[in-house]
């Protein structure tokens, strides 16, 4: 099984450069059979996390990947599954 992962940490503050990472990534793994995508937002107020979620939850990049989790034991990490 093959896995990447992205820490939005260094980058949390800088609007446009969240997005384009989420979309080069996702690009990603979609297109070199990347089986998971690990992002990491982090805990902080949660609003990282809902960005990231409509970034995934977009028309678009939900055609790339299969299904995404939200950790159980970690609240600031999000699984992204790809067939």
């Amino acid at each position: 099984m093959s896995k990447i992962k992205l820490d939005l940490h260094p980058i949390y503050n800088k609007g446009n450069l969240i997005e384009k990472e989420l979309s080069n990534y996702v690009n990603e793994a979609s297109e070199n059979k990347i089986d998971e995508l690990e992002i990491i937002c982090g805990k902080g107020s949660g609003q990282l996390k809902k960005r990231v979620l409509r970034f995934l939850e977009q028309k678009e990049t939900r055609k790339k990947y299969h299904r995404y989790k939200k950790d159980a034991k970690n609240w600031g990490r999000i699984f992204v599954y790809f067939r």
